[in-house]
């Protein structure tokens, strides 16, 4: 009685289609006559096969990635796209993530104030480590100020701090080197750090030791050696460390260091150097003590010795601010420590940078006639300081007070002169008036017309989001040592 099998499903008829739910399957009927065991085989097959041919299969994947700067560290607040769509932006240490998407997908990272590398990136399925480095995005007004410090430098690497001088400061170098790092002329930076390292045995190993404040143009030394400038040297070249993975001034580095920490009191602060007769300089200034902190690598004894002065003999806790010279009333603040202490210490208060606000002041620039509103060295408040203001506008934007920051430049940018000295340039004075430097001290004939360095490093410093002092500024402090946290 052997014949051919026969099966017929029975299929609900829904508008014609096919339900996806439920497949009915015949009971006992004399048209189907199957085994048991065959009965179940066929279910089994014909219910994976509506389940594949019914169920979207989700095709969906996620991508990960970070933002960095031509240092290495992380930038937040970058908007990342996929396909041309904002899709997420960076967090504080520049990472980010995106998930859900499918196909071909282009990601690219946007601000206004940088380029990114590699402009886009094609992803087709899930991956993490994508990278864009950003590099600042120079318009034509900072390309007239990086024009200037190109023309600026010197044969032997150096930059007179003003045009038509005859005077070179140790500081402003190291400004220099890290503008030109900043923006992609790394020779020009190793230039300034060759004359340096050229001169470990024969001027900073030598006698009491540290390099010179001020030189000639030739590089002949006035011997007086203040330790804030040293330590910028310092900050620079592990700028320099950082971007290039170079060693080749490490030894320059160890020298500065051993230096520094050679200051060093028995109540942790530093003394402030030696004068030309090789006598040490016995006071203690908060502001080259600040730069020493950040530039010695690491956290150590040091570190927290130092810090220990500084909350025992700088701070006013009553109004949570760092004094300059406390013995003197009149110019116990300095702006420098107000915008220079939010960008070297970890989770300083953002209360700081609006207190500085006790030194703004409009003054009428002597070269372009326009009032100009910014801030001035001290409480006195008689010069709008362009190196100052625009420190103030770095440290808005570690804080990110985007708009703050941008109404300082704006303001600085009516005092931006075009250079008497070098085609196709352009800069800002010291000062956009004449007056006083801090305390009563008059500036300096010229202070107030010629092109000078500090103002338009800290100006290309803040325009491209740049923290000189980032590179060492997560040392890991103790939470129990961050005394301008007021829970300690």
């Amino acid at each position: 009685m052997s014949g051919p099998l026969h099966f017929r499903f029975q299929m609900p008829f829904r508008s014609k289609k096919l339900s996806c739910l439920h497949a009915i399957f015949p009971p006992k009927s004399k048209l189907v006559k199957l085994n048991s065991f065959i009965h179940l085989l066929l279910l089994l097959s014909v219910t994976s096969l509506l389940h594949q041919a019914c169920t979207k299969q989700d095709t969906s994947y996620s991508i990960s990635g970070q933002v960095v700067d031509n240092f290495g560290t992380g930038m937040p607040d970058i908007k990342i796209y996929a396909n041309y769509m904002e899709a997420t932006t960076s967090t504080s240490d520049g990472y980010w993530s995106i998930e859900g998407l499918a196909g071909t997908q282009l990601i690219g990272a946007y601000d206004a104030a940088f380029d990114f590398s590699p402009d886009v990136i094609e992803v087709k399925q899930a991956t993490d480590q994508l990278l864009f480095v950003a590099s600042p995005h120079t318009d034509s007004t900072d390309l007239l100020i990086l024009n200037w410090f190109k023309q600026q430098q010197l044969p032997n690497g150096l930059l007179e701090s003003t045009e038509n001088g005859n005077l070179v400061s140790l500081y402003d170098n190291a400004l220099a080197a890290l503008v030109f790092l900043r923006f992609g002329e790394q020779e020009r930076a190793e230039k300034i750090f060759d004359f340096f390292n050229n001169r470990i045995s024969s001027e900073l190993q030598k006698g009491p030791g540290g390099f010179s404040q001020f030189r000639d143009r030739n590089g002949s030394p006035n011997n007086h050696r203040w330790m804030g400038d040293n330590a910028w040297l310092l900050i620079a070249l592990n700028n320099y460390k950082k971007l290039t993975g170079n060693d080749t001034y490490e030894a320059l580095a160890a020298a500065i260091t051993n230096w520094l920490t050679g200051l060093q009191d028995s109540d942790g602060g530093l003394f402030a150097g030696f004068a030309a007769d090789d006598s040490r300089l016995n006071y203690k200034v908060t502001e080259g003590n600040i730069d020493a902190f950040n530039a010695v690598r690491g956290y150590s004894n040091f570190h927290s010795s130092l810090l220990q002065f500084l909350h025992n003999h700088r701070w006013d806790s009553s109004t949570g601010v760092l004094e300059a010279w406390p013995e003197n009333p009149p110019y116990r603040l300095a702006l420098d420590n107000f915008s220079w202490g939010y960008a070297v210490f970890e989770h300083f208060p953002t209360s700081t940078i609006g207190a500085a606000d006790r030194f703004k002041t409009i003054q009428t620039s002597s070269l372009t006639g326009k009032q100009i509103t910014g801030y001035c060295f001290d409480e006195d408040k008689d010069v709008v300081w362009f190196e100052g203001s625009a420190q103030m506008a770095v440290a808005f934007k570690i804080a990110g007070m985007q708009a703050e920051a941008n109404q300082i430049l704006d303001q600085l940018e009516l005092g931006l002169v075009a250079s008497t000295q070098h085609a196709g340039s352009a800069g800002f004075p010291y000062a956009a008036n004449g007056g006083t430097g801090y305390a009563a001290d008059p500036l300096w004939t010229g202070a107030d017309t010629q092109i000078a360095i500090s103002g338009g490093a800290w100006y290309l410093f803040a325009k491209s989001d740049f923290n000189p002092f980032g590179v060492e500024r997560n040392k890991m402090i103790p939470a129990e040592e961050q005394f301008w946290n007021s829970s300690h």
